[in-house]
C-alpha cells in the first residue's frame, strides 16, 4: 500500500484532519466552560485589552490571547472584578451568549491542533516517508486525549503544537545549521517558552537525550563533536536572541522588579510566572490515583495515566515501534522519536502536580510518530498478515475513539475498570459536565441542587450559565434532601474538605450510596427524600 498512500498522501492527510476537526468542533455545543477556561479567558482579555499581563503569571500569554481573541473581536472588555476566575465567568455571561463565547474561545486553540499535525506530518514524512506521514498524522488525530484537550479554550494543545514545532525545528537546524535555520528555531522555541513553562523543562530535556542519541548512534570523536559545535555555534547564538526578543515583544518590552526576587528584569511577569510555577510544584496540588490521594503526587503517575488514557491499539503499535528503533538502534531515525516521548516523560515524572495526561500532551506527537513506524514494518515484513493485524488495530483505535464521542475528556482504554477511582480531574471530571446537570435538573423538576463544581465560580455564574437552580453548597457529614450533585474530582482527591480534617471519615454520599439516583455525565446525582435519611438512620 506504499506507493498507493505516498501518492495521495497530501489528500489523505487533509481529509483526515478535517474529520477530527468536526469532531473537535462538534464538542462545543455539548459542554460547559471547563474549570480553568474562565481563568484563561480573563487572563487573556486583559492582554489584548490592556496589553498588561497581571492577573495571573503562572502561564505564559500565547495560548490565552489565541482563545481570548475570538471573544474579544466579538466584543468582550475586562470587567473589573477582583479574581480572575470571576472575572471569567463574568466575561463568559455578561454579553448574553455564553454559549457563543465558548464556542469562539475553543476556536483559538484549533490553529495549534492544525499546527501539531504539521508537525507529527512533516517529521514523519522526512524521516520515513509519505507513507508514514500519512498514518502517524492519522493516528495523532484519533487520539481521545488529543481531541478532548484540542475542544477546550486552554493551554495544553498550544504546548503540544509549539513544543513540537521547536523540536522539529531544532532537528532542521542540526541536520543544516544555516542561519535562518537557526532563527527559525529560536523562534520556535520562543513560542513553546510562551505556551506553558513546561515547556522550558521538555525541550531542553528532549535536545539532550537527542544528542545521546546521535553520539551512541554516528560514534563521533571528540574532535569531530567539537568541529560540529562550533559549526553551530553562530547560528544557535542568533535563535538565542531571537527566542529573547520574541519573548519580551510577547510581554509589551515591560521591565521592572520580579516579584519576591528582588531583581529588575525584562518581561519581569515571564520570570514571575516561572517563580509561581516553581512554587506550585513545590507546594504540589491535590491528587487521586488508584484510591491514593496526596498533594505531593507519584512518580509513577504519568506511566500509568498513560497506561489508562491512551487507547490499547495505540500502546501496542507503540511498543511495536519501539521494538523497531531497537532494531535499527545504528538508525538514528529511528531513536528521535523515542528521545522526544521520554524528553517529555521523565521530568513530567519529578513533577508534584499531577493533575492530567494533557500536562504530557505533546507526547503524542512522539509516539504517533513510533506508532506508524510500526504500521509500515508490519506491512513490510509480513504484505498480507501484517497489513490485517495493522488495519484491524487501526480499526479498534477508530471506533475506540467513536464511541467516546464527544465524552474525550473522560475517555479510558479498557483496562481502566471504573474510571473515577483510577483518575479524576481534567483526566475525568474537569467541570464539563454542569450544562448536562442544568437539563437534566430541569427535566425532573428540581427546584434546588446542593452542588459544589470545579473552578471555584459563584453561584450566581452557575445560575446564570449553565442555569442550574438556586445552589446550596455541599456539606459532606450532613446529607440534604432532596437533589445532590456530586463532583468526582472534589470527593476523591479532597472529600469536599475532609481529607485533610478528618482523614478517617467518609462523606455521607459514599456511606450511603443507596441515594444515588443516576449519573449525569460524569457527575453523580443523589435524592434523598424528605425523611428518608432519618429513616436510614
Amino acid at each position: 500500500m506504499r506507493p498507493w498512500l505516498e501518492q495521495r498522501s497530501g489528500l489523505l492527510t487533509l481529509i483526515l484532519v478535517a474529520i477530527a476537526t468536526l469532531r473537535i468542533v462538534s464538542t462545543y455545543h455539548v459542554f460547559a466552560n471547563t474549570g480553568d477556561e474562565p481563568a484563561h479567558l480573563a487572563c487573556g482579555i486583559e492582554y489584548l485589552a490592556k496589553h498588561v499581563y497581571r492577573y495571573e503569571t503562572q502561564h505564559p500569554p500565547l495560548a490565552r490571547a489565541m482563545a481570548a481573541l475570538g471573544p474579544f473581536l466579538a466584543g468582550a472588555r475586562p470587567q473589573g472584578r477582583e479574581k480572575f476566575v470571576q472575572e471569567g465567568m463574568a466575561l463568559i455571561n455578561y454579553q448574553h451568549h455564553p454559549e457563543l463565547t465558548l464556542d469562539l474561545m475553543r476556536l483559538g486553540v484549533l490553529p495549534f491542533f492544525l499546527l501539531a499535525c504539521f508537525v507529527v506530518w512533516s517529521w514523519s514524512a522526512r524521516a520515513f516517508g509519505k507513507a508514514a506521514a500519512v498514518l502517524a498524522t492519522g493516528l495523532f488525530t484519533m487520539m481521545p486525549p488529543v481531541l478532548a484537550h484540542a475542544s477546550v479554550g486552554c493551554t495544553d494543545m498550544a504546548l503540544a503544537a509549539c513544543l513540537g514545532a521547536a523540536y522539529l525545528a531544532l532537528l532542521l537546524w542540526a541536520e543544516d545549521p544555516t542561519l535562518r535555520r537557526g532563527l527559525i528555531f529560536g523562534i520556535a522555541a520562543g513560542l513553546a517558552f510562551l505556551t506553558k513553562f513546561t515547556s522550558i523543562g521538555y525541550l531542553p530535556a528532549a535536545a539532550a537525550l537527542s544528542l545521546f542519541a546521535y553520539l551512541a548512534t554516528a560514534r563521533p570523536t571528540v574532535s569531530e563533536v567539537m568541529a560540529l559545535a562550533r559549526a553551530r555555534a553562530a547560528s544557535f547564538g542568533a535563535g538565542a536572541v531571537a527566542a529573547v526578543m520574541l519573548i519580551w515583544c510577547a510581554y509589551f518590552f515591560s521591565f521592572g522588579p520580579v516579584p519576591v526576587w528582588g531583581v529588575k528584569l525584562p518581561a519581569p511577569e515571564f520570570f514571575d510566572g516561572i517563580r509561581t510555577a516553581m512554587e506550585h510544584n513545590r507546594l504540589g496540588h491535590p491528587a487521586y490515583l488508584l484510591g491514593q490521594t496526596s498533594s505531593r503526587g507519584w512518580w509513577y503517575y504519568f506511566p500509568i495515566v498513560l497506561a489508562v488514557k491512551t487507547p490499547i491499539a495505540f500502546l501496542l503499535l507503540v511498543a511495536g515501534g519501539t521494538f523497531a528503533a531497537w532494531r535499527h538502534r545504528t538508525n538514528l531515525a529511528y531513536q528521535l522519536p523515542v528521545a522526544f516521548a521520554l524528553g517529555v516523560l521523565i521530568p513530567a515524572m519529578t513533577s508534584h502536580v499531577n493533575i492530567g495526561v494533557r500536562h504530557i500532551l505533546p507526547i503524542y506527537i512522539g509516539l504517533s510518530v513510533l506508532a506508524a513506524v510500526a504500521l509500515v514494518e508490519l506491512a513490510e515484513r509480513s504484505p498480507r498478515w501484517g497489513a490485517i493485524a495493522g488495519t484491524a488495530l487501526i480499526l479498534w483505535l477508530a471506533v475506540s475513539g467513536v464511541l467516546a464521542h464527544p465524552d474525550y475528556i473522560p475517555y479510558f482504554n479498557e483496562l481502566a475498570g471504573e474510571p473515577d477511582k483510577v483518575l479524576v480531574d481534567s483526566d475525568y471530571d474537569w467541570g464539563q459536565d454542569t450544562k448536562r446537570l442544568a437539563q437534566r435538573l430541569r427535566e425532573l423538576g428540581a427546584t434546588s441542587v446542593s452542588f459544589g463544581g470545579i473552578g471555584a465560580s459563584d453561584d450566581e455564574f452557575l445560575q446564570e450559565f449553565p442555569g442550574l437552580p438556586p445552589i446550596h453548597k455541599i456539606h459532606p457529614l450532613e446529607p440534604a434532601e432532596g437533589w445532590t450533585a456530586v463532583n468526582p474530582t472534589l470527593w476523591r482527591s479532597v472529600e469536599y474538605g475532609l481529607y485533610h480534617k478528618h482523614p478517617t471519615v467518609k462523606p455521607w454520599f459514599e456511606q450511603f450510596p443507596q441515594f444515588l439516583h443516576e449519573r449525569v455525565g460524569t457527575l453523580l446525582l443523589f435524592y434523598v427524600p424528605p425523611g428518608a435519611f432519618r429513616r436510614v438512620r
